[in-house]
């Protein structure tokens, strides 16, 4: 055998072993690929936040009162303001402001169906779901809030 045929039997893994060198190769190409990632995820988690503002508030805008029967008997006369954003002055929903029917409606539609109880045990949950689709129902197709809160201004029982 010659020297250089020595050489690379020398150097030549045994079976089942792997080279000298492997995985440290391995380690560093798991941790350049962690870092990167993490860096990654760093990157799509927290700017994307920066991007999607809060709506400024603009106006209050308050609506007449209405009175709503019940489910289970009894009246409610509820009133509500809608706080509309900035870009409801701007030409949303039919130019100068924000149109309070849809809101109405809604109101109606969510207490007609609340039982007594509902109204005076439930009241915040109730107001959280009306919000709700408040905000749903006034956000445009590009997907501008034209409304960004409610607030009672009257809520009586009997």
């Amino acid at each position: 055998m010659s020297t250089k045929t020595k050489a690379k039997e020398k150097d030549a893994p045994a079976d089942g072993e792997e080279p000298k060198g492997g995985r440290k190769k391995l380690f560093l190409v798991l941790a350049v690929l962690l870092v990167v990632a993490g860096a990654a995820a760093y990157f799509l988690l927290f700017t994307g936040e920066a991007e999607a503002e809060e709506p400024v508030a603009g106006e209050v805008v308050a609506l007449e009162p209405v009175t709503v029967n019940l489910a289970g008997g009894g009246y409610l006369k509820i009133g509500i303001s809608l706080q509309t954003t900035e870009d409801a002055a701007s030409g949303g929903h039919g130019g100068g402001g924000v149109d309070g029917s849809q809101a109405l409606d809604l109101v109606i539609s969510t207490y007609s169906q609340a039982q007594p109880a509902d109204v005076t045990g439930a009241r915040e949950a109730l107001k959280e779901s009306l919000e709700h689709q408040i905000v749903e129902a006034y956000t445009d197709e590009e997907g501008v809030e034209m409304v960004m809160g409610i607030y009672f201004t009257e809520y009586v029982t009997q």
